[in-house]
């Protein structure tokens, strides 16, 4: 039997990450043992829709790399993909019920209007093998009657899942614990039509890292899709990443391409146990998806950014140039506007510490000789640079961390970062002066301060 699963999102919101792993997971069950993967649209909750809610699930699923083989929009053998379309379907199998003596209509108090309930077999115990937790059980005296319909000729939605989850050929089902519930009333209308039931999966919640259960009201991490996507985060990562929540692959690495996680997924390996939010991973990840591409290919990434912070972009070769320097840094795209802002800050300081580590490597004349080298280098090219930086160490006597950490310091205010040639370049000869200078006057000071 071909496998076939669905992600079935009501468009009350927008893409939540919870919601983003349900599909991704569903997905990987599908694509891995070489089935379909559908989208429902579960609509019922009127109220509550939003005008760009489906829009936006589809964006967004689609952003993240899945792609599906029916949904609302493409159409398929099993529609209509909405609920809202398929009303005649659960009225005409709420009948039957009827008919059948396992449902009946409760009219409202002086009125003609009624809703639907099933009616809860007696002393029955359902029993189902969860994918992710085994056996699970439970007996129906733990469930009254249940409206199936409301008396708006709504279906509710233990009703209309199982209605549509039969006609679509739904084979299996993953979805979040708090589903597990739903379960044994969704078998008891499997039953009562005498359809197969399909193969349940109820993955755990996902955490954050105070060990809480991650809800729309945590401000510590970013809640929706689109979110990421704004901060500059790589679908391929986000990808990488959701699928490790509840899910661990075979062997320590967890840097894997959208292919190699269809083929590595495994249900026996979705985790019994709570996943955690780690944010630090989610950038370690996103970071490592950075550093994979081309560095004309990131230029063109991070331009919007720029341009939303109205950032000008001197160049192409400018940009290049600056792309360069900051890959190795950057933890999300949008981070570039941060890493810039420091970069060229007008605000330059030099710490303390950074003062006595000057003192100790004897910088003054290594500093004041680097000063005048620049001053009179006509051409402020990255390789330029380089030999000004080599010449005044030999010149000085310098060299190794005695030359190398002094002139950055004097440039950057730090001891370590991207290459310091080209870090100079980016800056401009004026602002490199600038801070050379400030940097030996502060210096001057403290040896002042010795002798005086």
């Amino acid at each position: 039997m071909k496998v076939r699963t669905r992600y079935a999102p009501s468009p009350t919101g927008y893409l939540h990450i919870g919601n983003a792993r349900t599909a991704l997971f569903t997905y990987l069950y599908a694509r891995h043992f070489g089935g379909d993967f559908i989208i429902r649209i579960e609509d019922t909750d009127t109220l509550r829709n939003i005008a760009d809610g489906e829009e936006s699930q589809f964006k967004y699923l689609k952003w993240l790399g899945l792609d599906w083989q029916e949904s609302p929009i493409e159409g398929g053998d099993y529609g209509p993909y909405r609920q809202l379309e398929r009303l005649d379907i659960y009225e005409k199998y709420a009948n039957e019920l009827i008919d059948m003596g396992l449902a009946y209509k409760e009219f409202r108090e002086d009125s003609d209007k009624y809703a639907i309930r099933f009616r809860v077999p007696e002393n029955k115990t359902y029993t189902f093998n969860d994918i992710v937790r085994g056996e699970l059980t439970f007996q129906s005296k733990e469930v009254e009657d249940w409206i199936i319909m409301k008396d708006s000729g709504i279906p509710t939605y233990n009703f209309a899942v199982v209605i549509d989850d039969h006609l679509m050929k739904i084979t299996h089902v993953l979805r979040g614990e708090e589903h597990i519930t739903n379960t044994p009333k969704q078998m008891m209308v499997y039953e009562a039509f005498g359809w197969d039931i399909p193969t349940f999966g109820h993955m755990t919640i996902i955490v954050n890292e105070q060990r809480k259960k991650l809800s729309k009201r945590d401000k510590d991490v970013l809640q929706f899709i689109s979110e990421y996507e704004e901060a500059g985060y790589l679908p391929e990562a986000m990808f990488n990443f959701i699928s490790l929540l509840g899910f661990s692959p075979e062997g320590e690495e967890e840097i894997l391409s959208h292919d190699e996680i269809i083929k590595a997924f495994n249900p026996a390996r979705l985790s019994k146990s709570p996943a955690m939010f780690d944010k630090v991973k989610l950038a370690y990840i996103n970071s490592r998806y950075i550093k994979m591409l081309e560095d004309e290919d990131l230029k063109e990434k991070v331009k919007p950014f720029l341009n939303k912070a109205n950032i000008k972009i001197v160049s192409d070769e400018w940009l290049l140039s600056l792309v360069q320097l900051f890959k190795d840094r950057l933890h999300y795209l949008g981070e570039i506007v941060e890493l810039y802002e420091q970069f060229f800050s007008d605000e330059f300081e030099i710490n303390e510490e950074m003062l006595l580590l000057l003192k100790e490597y004897d910088s003054l004349a290594l500093l004041e000789l680097f000063l005048n080298k620049l001053t009179n280098l006509e051409d402020f090219k990255s390789d330029n640079i380089n030999n000004v930086i080599k010449e005044s160490g030999k010149e000085t006597n310098h060299k190794g961390k005695a030359l190398f950490q002094p002139t950055r310091i004097a440039v950057t205010g730090e001891i370590s970062g991207p290459s310091l040639p080209a870090s100079m370049a980016l800056l401009g000869k004026e602002i490199v002066l600038s801070r050379i200078t400030k940097t030996i006057e502060k210096l001057r000071g403290i040896l002042w301060e010795k002798y005086y």
